[in-house]
């Protein structure tokens, strides 16, 4: 599709980012190998990896201006990690670079069988600290920036980046992936946070996921909204009521609102839906209330054909909703394109092969701010 028939990009559209930008040695193969094994691969590819470095090539590649904060050595696989980034339109100026050392890599298999792929890693040496980024660096990294993302890695150095963000009223986007050292400060400074499937109950104790929202949002009443990814399962939100106290509403068990939005879901609908609740006063038993929408995000249906490799499917989603964040998507809109940018991702080798440019026709309808939307006001 021309780019010419979409809308021109966001008009602030500076993402700054820090975390992880690995070297990725990806190997496919028939099913994953036994103790001892030895097998040969179906496909195989070197290419550029890491949470930041994902989303944010994601990022460029739909039109934004990211700039990434990160480290790597003077080495061959420092030197892959930083030309393909640029190659993307990724600003990697305000990267360290160490004289010696080694910088991040990670071994990827790909079970062709199962669907699923397995990391090994090696992070980079030495580890990025604060004095790495000058204060220099920093303001100027985030001068004039729309948002800052930050991954939980480097998370010294991503504390003061995201201390300067506060101050110069900067929202902060956190990947939430698993409890990291230092990922609680944070999230405390938070306004998004996105969530692996794991990491809501693991953190708050929780008994189920919509019950760990309900306690995220009473953690953290700096946050606006919450998403937790469930892969093919879709994503589930909470979004906070800026004037949740206004709502005369009853209180709904969280629990039981999800499962009345899972039951709005049309499973005939291969693209991805959203579906939304009303603004509710929700109820975690045994832990609290807080008023907000709860929003059940659908994935695409992707035919097993067609489906290669998760890898990086989840920093592609992130992606994408850093770009809507940018455009002001609505909710409704914003879950279904970054559902549709993952999907896309999925379809090829890699954690960035895949990954869609602006012009790619799946996206036109979600750029111009249209998509197939169920909207339940009343969902109870």
């Amino acid at each position: 599709m021309s780019s010419n028939s979409l809308p021109p990009p966001p008009k602030n559209r500076i993402v700054v980012g820090c975390g992880a930008a690995v070297l990725d040695y990806l190997a496919a193969v028939a099913a994953y190998p036994k103790p001892d094994d030895k097998i040969r691969t179906t496909s195989s590819k070197v290419q550029g990896g890491g949470n930041a470095g994902n989303a944010l090539t994601c990022a460029a590649r739909l039109g934004l201006n990211p700039k990434l904060i990160s480290k790597v050595a003077d080495d061959a696989q420092g030197r892959s990690i930083l030309n393909e980034l640029e190659a993307d339109g990724v600003d990697t100026s305000f990267f360290v670079v160490s004289e010696g050392g080694n910088s991040p890599f990670t071994y990827v298999i790909v079970d062709n069988q199962t669907k699923t792929r397995t990391c090994i890693h090696t992070p980079g040496y030495p580890p990025m600290i604060p004095d790495d980024l000058s204060q220099e660096s920093l303001l100027s990294a985030i001068d004039g920036a729309r948002i800052v993302y930050l991954d939980g890695r480097l998370h010294e150095t991503a504390l003061i980046i995201a201390q300067e963000a506060v101050r110069k009223s900067i929202p902060i986007l956190i990947d939430a992936e698993r409890i990291r050292e230092g990922l609680d400060d944070l999230l405390k400074l938070a306004d998004y946070a996105i969530c692996s499937a794991e990491f809501p109950k693991a953190w708050t104790g929780a008994p189920s996921i919509p019950n760990a929202l309900v306690s995220i949002f009473l953690r953290l009443p700096n946050i606006k909204f919450v998403i937790v990814t469930l892969g093919e399962d879709g994503c589930i939100m909470l979004e906070r009521s800026v004037n949740g106290e206004d709502y005369q509403t009853e209180e709904i068990d969280v629990d039981v609102l999800l499962e009345s939005l899972k039951q709005q879901k049309d499973e005939s609908v291969p693209s991805p839906t959203c579906i939304s609740s009303s603004v509710t006063r929700l109820r975690a038993n045994g832990i609290g209330t807080a008023c907000g929408r709860l929003f059940l995000g659908t994935a695409e249906k992707i035919p097993p054909s067609e489906l290669i490799d998760t890898t990086g499917a989840g920093d592609a989603f992130i992606g994408g909703v850093v770009y809507a964040i940018c455009a002001e998507m609505p909710p409704e809109t914003m879950l279904p394109f970054a559902a549709q940018v993952a999907a896309a991702n999925c379809r090829a080798l890699g954690a960035r092969t895949g990954l869609p440019h602006r012009t790619d026709p799946r996206l036109a309808s979600f750029l111009r701010h249209s998509s197939q939307v169920i909207i339940t006001s009343s969902a109870k």
